[in-house]
């Protein structure tokens, strides 16, 4: 399985068990474009009133990938966020939260809430 194969089922499995948790996805790798500081989010997941911004980090333990999801990435992903909601303003209202999921293949998920 290659690395770049690995990591889009890694965000398919995530994407699903967040689908299973009632959540509706509203975005998959989302991008804002040039100039905005801002880094990809792997998905974005709507449930109610709350909006949630997710990384998926896969790597060869779920430690390694608690580790993964620096400061630097952290501040690009909220950019990124920040936005979202500017061009998308009917979500404005929402709660906002900010969500890891760690993969290790060939199955095992851990859900981190309000990873920062």
């Amino acid at each position: 399985m290659t690395n770049n194969f690995s990591g889009k089922y890694a965000e398919f499995l995530a994407r699903l068990l967040f689908r299973f948790k009632g959540f509706s996805i509203l975005q998959k790798n989302y991008k804002t474009g040039k100039g905005t500081h801002a880094g990809e989010i792997d998905f974005i997941a709507k449930k109610g009133k709350l909006i949630v911004f997710v990384e998926v980090k896969k790597r060869k333990t779920l430690e390694d990938a608690s580790y993964a999801i620096k400061e630097a990435q952290q501040q690009r992903i909220t950019n990124g966020a920040k936005a979202f909601l500017k061009h998308n303003p009917c979500y404005q209202n929402c709660d906002c939260r900010f969500d890891a999921v760690l993969v290790k293949l060939p199955l095992s998920i851990k859900h981190l809430k309000n990873a920062w």
